[in-house]
């Protein structure tokens, strides 16, 4: 039997079976607890943590939460492998970049030859070794040079040293002729050789904002409006400033030409390039490459150990003709300012493959003089008058030694020394290719 409370006539017994009385208990009880929750304020929830581990709610699975500090530090690089180096670090930006030691190490105190022949005393090159204006050009025998003070600036290398004459001394011919040799300065006294060589400049990249953080800097600079982005420089706009900057002493020879690099390494691979491109140290292969064919088959002998010989073998001997050939003209070659100054004089010996029309074709050094004056002798011999030699009636290629001679002038000799000033304003200058005012 259960009272029933929600009948029209009150409470009364009704017989109700148990699935009934169940369902209508619950009613009651959802009924009163949802207008009691309505009108008392909520209780405070307890402490998870102070609950006892067996009434702690299990709360779901969730990744754990990413702290500041973790957010802002950027993943670690992975290891180098051995195929793949290892990211550079700002502690490594200078990693390759060339030292003035380094540069000492290569020219000073080293028998140098200037490539081109350059004979200035003042010389600038830019960053690839090329020159920058104009000088003379000569003999590789008046283009030794050795360098003993280097500066290396941000913008350029600046060398300073002396340049020296090379007099061969008239080896017999069982004798070594590269090593019967004389090294002569002729830099004049109180006078030094200057070269500067451009170097490729390093920037730095700078960082760059984006366009929401200008935007938040102008706002808060109190401008109320967002301001365009800045323009950020080239590097080619950042190095003509920092150019610019410098005393003009310390500025490359040739500002135009210089190029940028944001790494060190390449600018000091230039560098290395452009020393190698102007200096020589020794006779290599590239030296001799460059020189006159009489000078490359001079040293194709020297290195044969054996006097020249023509290839061609319709080239006779004078001893196996019947008229040898004769030289119908004077040879007097001249003579330089380096070699007067410097006293250089005597006797060489050429080889001139005569033809059979009795003009010089091949020319060869055989014993040299030195200091340009091969060079004279060459062009003299190419424009002397021959007559040719015969064999069985018919003219015939010859080879013809010649013998040159190389004095002092009686005038130069007869006068004391004059000034610098006087003797670049004095009359009539030696003739020759390698006669050139030195300030």
């Amino acid at each position: 039997m259960k009272c029933f409370p929600f009948s029209s006539s009150g409470c009364r017994w009704a017989t109700l079976s148990p699935r009934m009385t169940a369902l209508w208990v619950g009613v009651l009880l959802a009924f009163t607890l949802s207008r009691a929750t309505a009108q008392a304020p909520v209780a405070p929830q307890p402490d998870a943590s102070q609950l006892p581990a067996a009434a702690q709610p299990e709360a779901p699975a969730q990744p754990a939460p990413t702290t500041p500090v973790e957010a802002e530090t950027p993943k670690q690089a992975p290891a180098a492998t051995p195929n793949q180096p290892a990211p550079a670090t700002p502690q490594d930006a200078q990693a390759g970049a060339v030292t003035e030691d380094e540069i000492k190490e290569i020219l000073v105190g080293k028998t140098l030859y200037m490539r081109d022949g350059y004979l200035d005393n003042s010389l600038s090159f830019d960053e690839h070794g090329k020159l920058t204006g104009h000088s003379p050009q000569g003999s590789y025998t008046l283009s030794l040079v050795e360098i003993d003070k280097v500066h290396l600036s941000k913008h350029k290398v600046e060398l300073t040293g002396i340049r020296y004459g090379l007099h061969f001394l008239g080896a017999r011919p069982d004798e070594d002729p590269t090593k019967a040799v004389d090294k002569v300065r002729i830099t004049p006294k109180k006078k030094i050789l200057k070269i500067t060589i451009d170097r490729e400049l390093v920037v730095t990249p700078k960082k760059k904002k984006d366009k929401k953080g200008e935007e938040t800097a102008a706002v808060n600079a109190g401008s109320g409006t967002p301001a365009a982005p800045a323009t950020e420089l080239s590097d080619a706009d950042q190095a003509k400033a920092e150019m610019n900057a410098v005393p003009e002493a310390e500025r490359p020879a040739d500002s135009a030409s210089v190029t940028t690099t944001t790494s060190p390494a390449h600018a000091a691979h230039l560098l290395r390039d452009a020393i190698d491109h102007i200096f020589a140290r020794g006779l290599d292969d590239r030296m001799i490459a460059a020189m006159p064919s009489f000078w490359k088959l001079y040293y194709q002998a020297v290195a044969n150990q054996a006097d020249y010989k023509p290839t061609d073998p319709a080239i006779f001997r004078q001893s196996g003709v019947d008229q040898k050939a004769k030289l119908l003209s004077t040879i007097e070659p001249p003579s330089n300012e380096y070699a007067q100054a410097n006293g250089v004089a005597g006797m060489a010996l050429y080889h001139a493959v005569i033809g059979a029309d009795g003009k010089p074709q091949e020319i060869v050094v055989s014993r040299p003089i030195g200091f340009g004056l091969d060079e004279s002798a060459a062009d003299t011999i190419r424009k002397a008058s021959f007559r040719p030699a015969t064999k069985d009636g018919k003219t015939v290629p010859v080879v013809l030694d010649v013998v040159v001679q190389f004095r002092i002038y009686s005038k130069r000799t007869n006068q004391p020394a004059k000034p610098d000033t006087e003797a670049a304003n004095a009359g009539p200058k030696l003739p020759g290719p390698y006669s050139v005012n030195h300030q």
